[in-house]
């Protein structure tokens, strides 16, 4: 029927359709506008705060490479305080963890991987941690703990590390036939590459040929290393 309406009788019909519904048109589109807005601002408020963590995480490393511990540990609780739940809180907890390794303070290294293990929203993250802990665990003589600590499925390319380090669990608690079981499911798992293979082999030669081992499982000083 509309389309027999006049041009004067279609205009008609929008001015008041206007008059009847203009305030939430325009109420619409303010709404739409504002939440543009908001989106736009709440991203680009995202990318300062993100910027804002890295710069810091910056100057934590600076200060660790300058030997400044006093001052990098500083920074590190900065960091954490503005902003907890920013994956360098994480990666600068890592970084104490291994400044109290080096000297020797296996309990506040302990704790800080584990807060990373257990609050970490990066899976990655979570797991570095958790194999960390489980070698300054070692380091301790808590070998059953570290073993604990090391019973988690879904491991993905860290499988082969964390079948390794089981070994070297059981290895100082003198379980020889666990232990090469477990170097040996190392040596056949994914993420083989990340490992040093040579001494992976070293170890499974000396169990498996009924040999005495004189080696040490690894220790706190080798948390960095894989």
């Amino acid at each position: 029927m509309d389309d027999y309406l006049t041009e004067q009788e279609q205009w008609e019909r929008v001015k008041a359709f206007l008059r009847s519904n203009g305030a939430w048109i325009v109420g619409g589109v303010i709404m739409g506008a504002l939440a543009l807005y908001g989106w736009q601002w709440y991203g680009k408020h995202q990318d300062r705060v993100a910027l804002e963590a890295a710069e810091q995480y910056q100057g934590v490393i600076e200060a660790f490479e300058k030997r400044d511990r006093t001052g990098g540990l500083a920074l590190v609780a900065q960091l954490k305080e503005k902003h907890p739940s920013s994956p360098y809180a994480d990666q600068a907890d890592l970084l104490s963890a291994r400044v109290y390794v080096e000297s020797n303070e296996l309990d506040k290294a302990a704790e800080r991987l584990r807060h990373v293990m257990d609050s970490s929203k990066d899976e990655e993250l979570a797991l570095v941690a958790r194999l960390r802990l489980a070698r300054v665990l070692l380091s301790q003589g808590k070998a059953d703990e570290a073993i604990a600590t090391l019973n988690k499925t879904d491991l993905g390319a860290f499988d082969s590390r964390f079948k390794e380090v089981r070994g070297d669990a059981y290895f100082a608690k003198g379980d020889k036939a666990a232990a090469l079981r477990e170097y040996e499911a190392a040596r056949k798992s994914s993420g083989i590459q990340a490992l040093d293979t040579q001494l992976l082999d070293l170890k499974i030669k000396d169990l498996s040929g009924g040999a005495a081992a004189t080696r040490e499982p690894a220790t706190a000083s080798a948390v960095e290393s894989k």
